[in-house]
């Protein structure tokens, strides 16, 4: 008898914990049991931090998926997950978008240290740490049968990440960078100062625009070998001038547009701009400015690496229209003048032999009855 109770009891047993996964792709054998450490995945995306929880066990622990939220946040929707029952084991995902990763309580710790940008170069770069915790409510009770479940993750990304909001603005008209450029139909004369920006857009005053390196190439592509730097660090092409950088939301700097050689063979050049930016906070944006003639400065700039970042935000305008320098619009106006000059010419020689012509028949026709008159005497007339 007693046997057959200890059988019932164990049956029982199975039962309820069969009916707790009820619905949910769940295995008795392998989730009855307390949630643990590996029972979270973070996912640390371009654009979302995604954690995925093992459901499993938060069932066995006597809670629902409405129980679980971000950083205590149990009181916003938002701040909450959503089941996924069509894996195994069904999971509960919580999705944390960059653009707005403090919301839910979420940390972040900026950390500063040195590193390659996207073109290998190497310069201080800012980290952002990302962490949080999911977690269940605490009852209204003095005690509690059920354990308190607690799931902690972190993720660090250069702040480069956060730029996806921002926009280069090329081609403006003036220093007031308020009027638009306007590229005639045979491009822009050559060494036409251009002025540039770029402006980073829904973001708090926390944060400043940092250009870090600045370069053109012949085509849209920001790999291109081919390539002409405008200015990183404290390198500087002599007719570029770098005007606000680091200091605000947005960065500012002007060049004079040029030609590509290989494009010596046609009536235009195609100049494409690329900004490799970043974020820094307001704080610290003056400690990660070139200081020139500091050699420790100097030997960051000077080293290269093969190796890119794949943080970097690489911000891409263009194209930016030239002229030859030999085929350009003067050309069309010396070649009228010259048909005007021609044809004045033609009608003036036309003119002058016609007068010629008529200088050399007028004297002839004048001078024969003096011949007549004047002839010589006949002495049979005396």
């Amino acid at each position: 008898m007693e046997h057959i109770f200890w059988i019932f009891l164990i049956f029982c047993q199975i039962f309820s914990v069969g009916a707790q996964f009820n619905g949910y792709n769940c295995d008795a054998n392998f989730h009855s049991r307390f949630p643990a450490e590996r029972d979270i995945s973070v996912y640390c995306g371009v654009q979302t931090v995604t954690l995925k929880v093992n459901f499993c066990p938060v069932l066995f622990s006597g809670y629902t998926d409405s129980d679980l939220a971000l950083n205590g946040h149990h009181g916003d929707a938002h701040c909450r997950g959503f089941i996924n029952n069509n894996t195994f084991p069904t999971v509960v995902i919580f999705s944390i978008s960059l653009a707005t990763l403090e919301s839910c309580g979420n940390a972040l710790v900026v950390s500063t240290a040195q590193g390659p940008n996207a073109y290998g170069n190497l310069s201080l770069v800012q980290i952002g740490n990302i962490s949080g915790y999911i977690d269940t409510p605490d009852p209204p009770t003095i005690i509690s049968y059920l354990p308190g479940l607690l799931y902690k993750y972190s993720c660090s990304y250069p702040l480069e990440y956060l730029v996806n909001n921002t926009q280069l603005t090329f081609l403006l008209g003036d220093s007031s960078y308020i009027q638009q450029l306007s590229i005639p139909v045979a491009g822009l004369t050559l060494k036409t100062r251009v002025f540039a920006a770029v402006k980073a857009t829904n973001l708090d005053k926390r944060w400043n625009v940092l250009m870090d390196y600045c370069y053109t190439t012949p085509s849209g592509n920001p790999n291109d070998e081919l390539r002409y730097d405008l200015f990183f660090s404290c390198d500087k092409d002599p007719q570029t001038t770098v005007l606000e950088n680091g200091k605000s939301q947005m960065g500012r700097f002007a060049f004079e547009v040029f030609r590509f050689v290989k494009h010596k063979n046609q009536k235009m050049s195609t100049v494409f701009l690329h900004c490799v930016t970043k974020l820094c906070r307001a704080d610290d944006c003056p400690m990660l400015m070139p200081i020139c003639g500091s050699k420790k400065k100097r030997a960051i700039s000077e080293g290269k690496q093969s190796s890119k970042s794949p943080g970097n935000a690489v911000l891409t305008a263009g194209p930016i229209i030239t002229r030859s320098a030999l085929l350009n619009a003067p050309e069309f106006h010396m070649n009228t003048v010259t048909s005007i000059l021609i044809s004045a010419v033609i009608i003036l020689s036309v003119i002058s032999i016609c007068f010629f012509l008529f200088s050399l028949v007028l004297p002839k026709g004048r001078s024969s009855p003096v011949t007549t008159v004047s002839g010589v005497r006949n002495t049979a007339f005396n």
